[in-house]
């Protein structure tokens, strides 16, 4: 059987995905959140003509010729608009924000004018429109300023609060099971034996999740037993992703293939030509998407960053999140075989030029978490690369989890 490659997998696991439905959110409580609908100014930003500096707001006419001595007929702080209007050889005390009073078409900054009780003495002239933020400058009324697909950060809630608009439509979070298998397995702080080791992976996962905006369901542990494999799998069944953590293999102790064979799930694939992460089981049970992962740390992390991220991001509708990077090899590489690699590397920027070095690790076990923690990125080979040498230029994917 030959080796599915890595780009036929995510095909195959991202074919006919469909965003989840939206749901409207109050705007304190969508960040992290990604938009389901475009989102359209409720005003004009700013909703009239305001002053960017502290200062006079006067007629440009009136002074052309400096020094000249105007009459100050009243104030406009923020907040509070003059409602008199500015005639000639008048002026008003306008302070930034504040609304540009009718008749007025200038604003002298405060620093270049010199008061007298209501008499006001500007040294320096300015043309019309100087410090005057006209209305909707920013935006107008009915203008979509926020497109479906966008992750809504602090600049985008900033933004849509100035719009008038208390909530948001948002994608539901994708709902991700999470079941780690395996009589090796015990919860941190429970006492292992000496045969066995710490279950680590359903929280990695979890996290990562939590991250990418989902929210988990947490099946816990299953032995190495296809009876309760298929149970604990059941118990997922209405979870939009469901993940497996080992049992994925070929050996007589994976179970969870026998386990989705007894539920009646067929598999769609379980081998791709990927290192670290070959044994990786791909399913569908109705809408819900099933993927099996490695047991090995690295190899279920690295899978979820090339499988699991971009399934979530479609099914919140986001836009693309796959990203890679450009650095130079700083030592050689040989020849890659069949599979595509992922190596974990270091990132050293240069002082001088900013431009990224890509330093790969010697030594590349699956099984080796804190090099993977170290690491700021994976160097990706393609199968059957040929060698590269110092100085070659590599394509990277940054670790942002």
């Amino acid at each position: 059987m030959s080796l599915l490659p890595v780009e036929d997998a995510r095909a195959r696991i991202l074919k006919d995905v469909s965003p989840l439905a939206g749901e409207r959110v109050p705007l304190m409580e969508a960040a992290g959140r990604i938009l389901a609908e475009e989102v359209r100014a409720n005003r004009d930003q700013p909703p009239f003509d305001a002053s960017s500096m502290d200062g006079y707001a006067v007629r440009a006419e009136d002074v052309r010729d400096t020094p000249v001595t105007l009459t100050i007929a009243g104030e406009a702080p923020a907040g509070h608009a003059l409602d008199i209007a500015i005639g000639p050889g008048e002026a008003a005390r306008i302070f930034t924000g504040g609304p540009v009073p009718e008749g007025a078409d200038c604003v002298i900054m405060q620093e270049n004018a010199t008061r007298e009780g209501n008499r006001v003495t500007i040294h320096k002239g300015a043309p019309k429109g100087n410090f005057i933020r006209p209305r909707g400058l920013d935006f107008a009324n009915g203008e979509v300023l926020l497109e479906p697909g966008r992750k809504l950060g602090a600049r985008q809630i900033n933004l849509a609060a100035s719009m008038n608009r208390p909530d948001l439509v948002v994608r539901k979070k994708p709902l991700v099971a999470i079941l780690a298998t395996g009589d090796e397995l015990v919860l941190p702080g429970e006492t292992p034996r000496d045969d066995q080791i710490i279950a680590s992976n359903s929280y990695g996962l979890a996290a990562f999740v939590r991250a990418h905006g989902g929210d988990v369901l947490d099946l816990g542990l299953a032995p190495d037993d296809t009876e309760a494999i298929a149970a604990a799998i059941d118990r997922g069944r209405h979870a939009d992703v469901l993940v497996t953590i080992g049992g994925a293999s070929v050996g007589e102790h994976d179970h969870a293939r026998d386990a989705f064979a007894k539920l009646g799930v067929e598999l769609d694939f379980w081998k791709i030509a990927m290192r670290p992460g070959k044994p990786l089981i791909f399913a569908r049970r109705d809408s819900q998407r099933i993927l099996g992962l490695p047991g090995n740390p690295v190899s279920a992390l690295v899978c979820a960053l090339v499988f699991l991220r971009p399934l979530m991001a479609a099914l919140l509708g986001a836009r693309d999140v796959r990203r890679t990077i450009t650095a130079t090899l700083e030592t050689e590489i040989p020849a890659n075989d069949m599979r595509q690699d992922h190596l974990r590397c270091r990132l050293i920027e240069d002082e001088r030029t900013g431009a990224l070095r890509a330093v790969p690790y010697s030594r590349q076990d699956s099984a080796m978490m804190r090099l993977f923690v170290e690491a700021d990125g994976l160097i990706i080979r393609k199968p059957h690369a040929p060698a590269c040498k110092a100085g070659d230029p590599v394509r990277v994917i940054p670790l942002d989890f």
